[in-house]
């Protein structure tokens, strides 16, 4: 394995569906609030949204490997990275470099919407990149903050950043639209963490699976999960939400059958990696079911 293609595994390209339907709820957002936006000023988002994503990923993989949690994590499919830099040592370095790289460009799109917006982006996009640069490092080590921090940087900083860069306001609308980005983004993290815990633990991160044991954080994540829905289903009664987006409910009966399952699983790889997938497969196809009912 050639080093560029370290970097290319490294970025966790499987996994960067989330950053554009997240983004994809701002543009929905915009676009019900009577601001068809720019071709160019999308794809700066979106792009800029993919890239946002791709620096998290890179930093993440260059700091679990300099921490040594590489080498102790047992990976499965949806945690532990991409174990490319085990792989590839000599990639690391080129890893750090790639992710400071796009998060230089990320910083870039966002200097341009900073000028063409005004303040109301500057809060947002510094509460990104502080997100960006102190998750693996710091954040990890803070139970509450572990669990929220992804979720505000693909729910509210990432949709409503999205609203104003397009030309929109933030409303109740965005608002709810955000909200169901936190809770089900911070959701995907925590279940996640569920395999990593023992690694996790022993290099000093202290997220809720491992302050709360796996049995507890099992039930917050069905919690969250059902939460998510929730906000849907108050949002349609209360009319901020169109009334399509309750298509958006459609993988309840999975979301569910994964609230019920995860406890029973716990202590069986094989059968929690079906979990895990069946989740990311949930969440992916509510957000985007979501963006096209708020679409419509």
């Amino acid at each position: 394995m050639s080093e560029t293609l370290a970097v290319v595994r490294a970025s966790r390209p499987n996994f960067l569906l989330l950053a554009p339907l997240c983004a994809g709820l701002g543009l929905s957002v915009a676009w019900q609030q009577g601001q068809p936006p720019e071709l160019l000023h999308t794809l700066l988002v979106f792009l800029g949204a993919v890239l946002a994503h791709v620096a998290v990923n890179l930093l993440n993989e260059y700091d679990d490997f300099r921490s040594g949690l590489d080498m102790i994590t047992e990976r499965t499919p949806f945690s532990g990275g991409s174990g490319a830099l085990p792989e590839m040592p000599s990639a690391a370095r080129r890893v750090l470099w790639a992710g400071l790289g796009t998060l230089a460009l990320v910083v870039a799109i966002g200097l341009y919407f900073l000028w063409l917006r005004g303040l109301p982006l500057l809060v947002l996009g510094a509460a990104g990149v502080v997100l960006v640069l102190t998750y693996t490092c710091w954040i990890t080590r803070s139970p509450l903050l572990c669990l929220l921090a992804p979720g505000m940087g693909f729910g509210p900083i990432m949709v409503l950043g999205t609203v104003i860069a397009l030309g929109g306001g933030i409303d109740t609308t965005a608002l709810l639209a955000s909200l169901v980005a936190l809770l089900m983004v911070s959701e995907l993290l925590l279940i996640n963490q569920i395999p990593d815990a023992e690694a996790d633990r022993a290099i000093g991160r202290r997220h809720l699976v491992i302050t709360l044991g796996p049995e507890k954080a099992a039930r917050l994540v069905a919690g969250l999960l059902l939460a998510s829905y929730s906000v849907i289903v108050a949002g349609v009664v209360s009319g901020y939400l169109a009334t399509t987006s309750l298509i958006a409910l459609a993988p309840l009966p999975a979301a569910i059958w994964i609230s019920l399952r995860l406890p029973r699983v716990l202590a069986a790889p094989d059968q929690l990696n079906r979990v895990l997938g069946a989740n990311v497969a949930v969440l992916l196809s509510t957000l985007a079911l979501l963006v096209t009912g708020l679409s419509l």
